[in-house]
């Protein structure tokens, strides 16, 4: 793939010509297909914006000029990825005064294919590629049939399909390849041809076995790239159908699972935690996916995805006992093994940090880091190592070991050996014990040796009765809402020394890229010899 990138790059003009693809008959979309990105991305970008040149992503805005400058050197490959993508298309297509959304769409279109070079990154990167390629032909209709850009835009289209044929991204993986094939499928669509459509599927049926868990949950375990994957599975089956195509029985069945775990997985604010790599998901988009029915009152066990849902009285709990996650891809992973997030009467209490960015830097690595979820972090050092932007070496094994309703409470209980390596071999085992009015959490450290131990807490400030507006120690700690945390003795052998320390430190979770909010991080830190055992307790007060 690299020399052939190399290649392409050196030699564009002449790969163009003998990769485009012709159509084989009329070019388009049936009538009566809608993507989902169709409804979602309608209202997302405003027309005047885009006509000065000015984009907005990931929560940052740039004003490009006009001509637009496609490749601003102080751009994050990821911004500059999500201008390359064309979804703002979206908005051009769905806004009333089409006259100008087409000249508009034309305008930008011309600058951009003048400014950049066929086979050069970013723009021909094959996700961007595969994502423009989606909004290109399903736009096609309203803001370029019958005009000045058809005959170029269907040669555009024909060598968009042409480079993704050679350039699937096997080797990334995971739902850049559903992206892939969406985009070769609706490229087979657009142009009739059908080798191109028996091409996406021939690899969609190895993914769909592949990615898809056996109950329902998408390998990558990110319930927003779940949703992802679930509306590409979506749009794929409604234009086979509205194509006259066959149905594919492994593509329904998989969009049925995912549909019933999405359903599970939901939080009582009606959106998904945000476990490994995840950013809120809308309840627009929700809504279009179709979710199955929610997590039943009592205990429901997504064991091949590692997570287990309890609902009692006015708690919620979502407990991570699963693998890290896939073998590979290994991008979306965080050291995060039997952290959980926790809601109490609808609102949250206990919650991940979650994601803000995807550049390889400090943000980055403490947002993957084990320090940033609820769990313990042994000697300092990440259960799972987590390094680069996308990368992941030794990692955390986890066994769900009991999951159960006794004596009028739900008990999970889980373990990992993430900390093998470190001298003494400790292991780590988590145990949940949720009643009607209080979670009490038992972190067992097993193995030899003297270490470090820290538990941590992330509390949002709305779950806080006042802000908090010090980011030094805070003492006395702030109220919470609705709850009382305690902390218990460390259990370790007679005599062990022990330095017990609870610090209540102010700081910030992401939701969304770019988008930090205050937080406070609680850390129950004590230095022991090995086994030890700490406890934790949340009462419900209100």
């Amino acid at each position: 793939l690299q020399a052939q990138r190399k290649l392409v790059g050196a030699r564009p003009r002449s790969f163009a010509e003998r990769w485009t693809m012709e159509p084989r008959g009329p070019v388009g979309v049936p009538s009566d297909f809608r993507a989902i990105d169709a409804t979602i991305l309608a209202d997302r970008w405003d027309v005047g914006e885009i006509e000065a040149g000015s984009f907005g992503f990931l929560d940052e805005r740039r004003d490009l000029g006009n001509p637009v400058r496609w490749d601003p050197d102080d751009a994050t490959q990821l911004w500059l990825f999500h201008l390359h993508y064309w979804e703002w298309a979206w908005s051009l297509a769905a806004h009333p005064d089409q006259d100008r959304a087409r000249s508009t769409f034309a305008s930008q279109w011309r600058s951009w294919s003048d400014q950049t070079t066929f086979g050069r990154w970013n723009a021909w990167a094959p996700y961007p590629v595969s994502l423009r390629a989606w909004v290109l032909l399903n736009t096609f209709d309203r803001l370029v049939a019958g005009g000045d850009l058809e005959d170029s835009m269907v040669a555009a289209l024909g060598l968009h399909a042409g480079f993704l044929q050679r350039h699937i991204e096997l080797d990334i993986g995971g739902n850049h390849v559903i992206k892939n094939l969406k985009a070769l499928v609706g490229l087979g669509a657009f142009l009739h041809d059908d080798d191109l459509i028996d091409l996406g599927l021939e690899h969609l049926d190895r993914e769909v076995e592949k990615q898809v868990l056996a109950d329902g949950g998408h390998f990558e375990l990110s319930p927003s790239y779940h949703c992802q994957v679930l509306a590409d599975f979506v749009d794929i089956s409604n234009l086979l159908r509205s194509s006259g195509h066959e149905p594919v029985p492994a593509l329904d069945d998989a969009v049925h699972r995912m549909r019933c775990w999405l359903g599970s997985m939901r939080t009582p604010e009606g959106g998904v935690p945000l476990f490994n790599d995840c950013e809120p998901v809308s309840d627009e988009l929700i809504d279009l996916l179709q979710p199955g029915p929610a997590a039943t009152e009592g205990l429901t066990v997504l064991e091949p995805s590692g997570y287990v849902i309890v609902r009692r009285g006015p708690l919620h709990l979502i407990a991570d006992v699963g693998q890290p996650g896939p073998s590979s891809p290994p991008g979306h992973i965080h050291a995060d093994c039997l952290s959980f997030v926790l809601y109490v009467h609808g609102e949250p209490v206990v919650v991940d940090s979650g994601t803000s960015e995807y550049g390889s830097g400090p943000r980055r690595q403490h947002e993957r880091s084990t320090a940033a979820h609820n769990t313990v972090e042994v000697d300092g050092i990440d259960q799972t190592e987590v390094w680069g932007a996308f990368r992941a070496g030794r990692r955390a094994r986890a066994t769900l070991e009991r999951a159960e309703i006794s004596d009028h409470a739900v008990v999970i209980t889980a373990s990992h050996d993430g900390y093998r390596h470190l001298p003494g071999s400790p292991v780590h085992r988590r145990t949940w014990t949720v009643s009607e009015s209080a979670v009490a959490i038992t972190d067992e450290v097993v193995g030899t040796g003297h270490h470090r131990i820290s538990s941590r807490l992330h509390v949002p400030e709305t779950a806080l009765v006042a802000p908090v507006t010090d980011d030094r120690p805070l003492d006395p700690p702030p109220r919470i809402r609705s709850v009382e945390l305690s902390f218990g003795d460390v259990g370790a052998p007679a005599g062990a020394e022990q330095h017990p320390s609870t610090v209540w430190r102010r700081g910030f979770v992401a939701r969304g890229f770019g988008r930090l909010l205050p937080a406070v991080t609680v850390t129950n830190e004590r230095e022991v010899e090995l086994p030890a055992v700490v406890t934790t307790t949340i009462d419900v007060v209100s």
